[in-house]
């Protein structure tokens, strides 16, 4: 067999093997990513209308122009209401950048230390949670602990649960690796930090976050459970497969764009720190995050050679993340429309 014909037959096998594999990529997601870019990012949030979202809501706040808001499909799919972009939104967990900053303030006050334990702070864990008296607050805010993720038990999105049913499915579990050892994305981790910080303040850790985060920051439209909301507020969710809208259903902080925007532009320009606390937040967590629960999608990005904070809302999941997929498309096309029009 000549060289030539070698090449050639090589050339087929690889052409072959690479449509055998397009086989099982989603054209839904080649579609949105082979599409010509369009000219404003209105006609992008429209786009992903077009893709199967029921709503979507951005919001861009880029340093020097004043910021822009953006909405799409429907606020309530049952009622035709339009999207808004003021809607109030499920954040999921984007809250764990509060969190987090809470964190930083009480270790800057003295009253939290990163290196005391599991075992310092919550005792009766003690024998129930392996490593717990090595795993640090540290370690927890990193997703270094090592302790099983509550939200991957079986069925666990079917209802929303509290804290002592969410920890029961972890309890006496072995732990996935030694703290520090390794890094593994871990909900529990921030669910054991809301009680210490509970714990250790005497009063709910959200109203500490009201109390040094929202209030100096004038976000007004960010609340810590859809107890304190006007429900017709809340843009509705939808989960494929799922026939019911599920707004109704309790999972943690709630936030229009813009409040979450300017969270994350004090967060990223350090405004939101006093002396000292940026330097120990930096050392423990990151400054820009994502969020899914059933029916919501959030992300929050800081683009610092843009000097532009976007925020992205989307009001539709599914069981296999497809559209998780789809929206960090999406969310791309956006970021290269700013960059467009730079």
């Amino acid at each position: 067999m000549t060289k030539k014909k070698t090449k050639l037959i090589l050339r087929i096998v690889f052409i072959a093997a690479s449509i055998s594999s397009l086989y099982f990529v989603p054209w839904l997601l080649v579609k949105a990513w082979l599409l010509p870019l369009p000219d404003t990012i209105q006609e992008q949030a429209d786009e992903a209308i077009g893709h199967g979202f029921d709503g979507m809501i951005v919001y861009v706040d880029q340093a020097g122009q004043p910021p822009q808001y953006f909405a799409s499909g429907w606020h309530n799919r049952d009622t035709k209401t339009p999207a808004r972009p003021e809607a109030l939104f499920k954040i999921a967990s984007i809250g764990k950048l509060y969190d987090a900053v809470a964190v930083t303030k009480l270790v800057s006050d003295g009253r939290l230390s990163l290196d005391k334990t599991i075992a310092d702070y919550l005792p009766e864990l003690v024998g129930r949670i392996e490593n717990s008296d090595k795993i640090t607050l540290r370690w927890m805010i990193q997703h270094r602990s090592g302790i099983p993720n509550y939200t991957d038990a079986p069925n666990f999105w079917a209802a929303p649960l509290g804290y002592e049913e969410s920890l029961a499915l972890i309890l006496d579990k072995p732990a996935n690796f030694e703290p520090g050892e390794d890094y593994e994305y871990c909900n529990t981790n921030y669910l054991l930090i809301g009680k210490i910080m509970d714990d250790v303040l005497g009063y709910s850790k959200f109203q500490f976050i009201q109390e040094k985060i929202l209030t100096p920051l004038n976000l007004n439209n960010t609340f810590g459970s859809l107890s304190e909301v006007n429900m017709e507020d809340v843009m509705s969710g939808y989960h494929v497969g799922h026939p019911f809208d599920l707004k109704a259903d309790e999972y943690g902080m709630l936030a229009t764009a813009e409040d979450v925007g300017t969270f994350l532009r004090a967060l990223n320009d350090g405004s939101l720190f006093a002396p000292g606390e940026q330097e120990i937040y930096t050392s423990i967590y990151k400054y820009e995050h994502a969020g899914w629960v059933p029916g919501y999608q959030s992300f929050a990005n800081y683009h610092k050679d843009l000097d532009a904070v976007v925020i992205e809302f989307y009001s539709t999941t599914d069981p296999k993340l497809y559209y998780w997929n789809l929206s960090e498309i999406i969310n791309n096309r956006i970021v290269k429309l700013i960059r467009n029009k730079n």
